[in-house]
């Protein structure tokens, strides 16, 4: 019951994604990445803009799996360029929901994360002088729930700046993994269907 919004918020942003990704289809984009390219390149600024605002969106209300945005990212924009929207997008919503986290405090962990979460890494947040190490660490590598920890770091006691500076020298090499790493992926796969 205390995660019914975040489950329909969830649900409609999967919705719009479909609905989109239908009328991509039908309006042959995904044909080919260079097509799909070609649109986003003619939307100017705003092609850009706002898949940025859609990965820091997706940092704090989760619509699709982290992995799949870092992809799209790359699909659309490059490699590059896919890797700096995507790093500039992930950072600003783990920034603000840590944020967030700080102005709720520790209720809202329990609104919107399923307690075995919470309590798989509540030990370390309670190691004030270890938790930043940990954080570190686990926002280095790139399978850890980064959303989640964004959320549980701003609930301690740690500052403002050593977590902005932990987020944007740490974050890179994850989202490097997951950008390149799927797109290999998907470049695999597109070659079987063909």
């Amino acid at each position: 019951m205390k995660q019914r919004w975040q489950m329909a918020v969830s649900l409609a942003g999967l919705a719009l994604c479909a609905a989109a990704g239908v009328a991509f289809w039908r309006a042959g984009l995904l044909d080919s990445q260079e097509k799909l390219q070609a649109f986003v390149a003619g939307c100017g600024p705003l092609g850009p803009a706002a898949f940025v605002a859609f990965q820091a969106v997706q940092v704090v209300v989760p619509i699709l799996p982290g992995g799949l945005g870092c992809l799209a990212g790359v699909v659309l924009f490059g490699p590059w360029r896919g890797f700096v929207y995507n790093y500039i997008g992930i950072c600003a919503g783990s920034l603000a929901a840590f944020a967030i986290a700080r102005a709720c405090g520790r209720p809202l962990l329990y609104r919107l994360f399923p307690l075995s979460l919470i309590d798989r890494y509540d030990r370390w947040a309670q190691e004030h002088d270890r938790f930043a190490r940990w954080f570190a660490f686990l926002i280095f590598i790139p399978v850890a729930p980064d959303d989640y920890l964004c959320f549980l770091a701003g609930t301690t006691a740690m500052r403002w700046r050593t977590y902005a500076a932990i987020l944007l020298l740490c974050k890179p090499f994850s989202i490097a993994l997951y950008s390149l790493g799927l797109t290999v992926l998907f470049q695999n796969l597109l070659g079987l269907w063909r």
